[in-house]
């Protein structure tokens, strides 16, 4: 008779707790919208409201004033498609081969995959430069991209494997039977059921690429290449003041992206993790 009391009360203490997390997430993101809006005046006070008592659209206004905000945007746009673009490409055909040939030298590369994204970018940045330098790829967009390719194939290549080890070997065998060659049964039998899966997995890289900004801000040294997680740092002043107001505006706006194409995709991001995670 206690067993449905202790399920209840278990349940009630998981809704709290993942109520409590959401609270911890959302607010950020919701100070960052409410400082946006505030006037100077707000913005200085010693009691902070959550909703702005004069919202003001000034802070906007400011901001694309002061930086070049549709520019770097461009930039990040450029960027974060090409590397999607490329890290898909390259990334399918080699999750196929590792997840259909089962051996201890896919083993030995799949935990290779993982254990690369611990690695920290701090450790990386020195031979990464040296070696752009030498290729001439210092401060150019494409330099940029090949980096984002290269990190986010460890990922899309987990991903992706998962993908792979859940559609039938049957279907490929069907095709074989045909005649059709393994480069054939890729790219018209398995490749079109992977679709979902190459989907959520390039628009992870786009968010990844779109938000990164440590390696943006080594590389790219003029205006007319830097991206906007860059641009975002240079409403600091040389004191490390923050312009507050147009600082949050184009926070805000350089946030917007992220968020509405991960709020598309995360079922499918979810769905990625687990089949991977489940299929052996």
């Amino acid at each position: 008779m206690t067993t449905p009391r202790i399920s209840r009360s278990g349940r009630a203490g998981q809704y709290v707790a993942l109520l409590c997390y959401l609270v911890f997430l959302a607010f950020p993101f919701l100070w960052l919208i409410s400082t946006a809006f505030k006037p100077p005046r707000e913005l200085g006070s010693l009691h902070p409201t959550w909703i702005p008592d004069d919202p003001t659209l000034d802070n906007f206004r400011q901001a694309f004033d002061e930086q070049p905000l549709l520019r770097a945007a461009g930039n990040s746009l450029i960027v974060a498609l090409s590397a999607a673009l490329i890290a898909v490409v390259i990334a399918t055909p080699m999750a196929y081969v590792m997840a259909r040939n089962r051996n201890k030298l896919s083993a030995a590369a799949t935990g290779w995959v993982v254990v690369s994204q611990a690695f920290p970018f701090v450790l990386v940045i020195i031979p990464l430069f040296l070696i752009l330098k030498n290729l001439h790829l210092i401060n150019t967009l494409s330099g940029l991209i090949m980096v984002y390719v290269v990190w986010s194939l460890p990922f899309a290549l987990w991903m992706l494997g998962g993908y792979v080890r859940a559609v039938p070997r049957e279907l490929e065998e069907a095709a074989s039977v045909d005649g059709a060659g393994r480069l054939r049964t890729l790219v018209s039998v398995t490749a079109p059921l992977l679709a979902p899966g190459i989907v959520a997995t390039a628009l992870f890289a786009f968010i990844t690429a779109w938000n990164e900004f440590f390696f943006a801000l080594v590389l790219l040294k003029t205006p007319q290449t830097q991206t906007l997680p860059v641009v975002l740092t240079h409403f600091l002043g040389a004191e490390g003041v923050a312009d507050l107001g147009p600082l949050a505006a184009a926070a805000f706006l350089a946030t917007i992206p992220s968020l509405v194409i991960f709020a598309i995709i995360q079922k499918r991001i979810t769905g990625g993790m687990l089949t991977g995670a489940v299929k052996s």
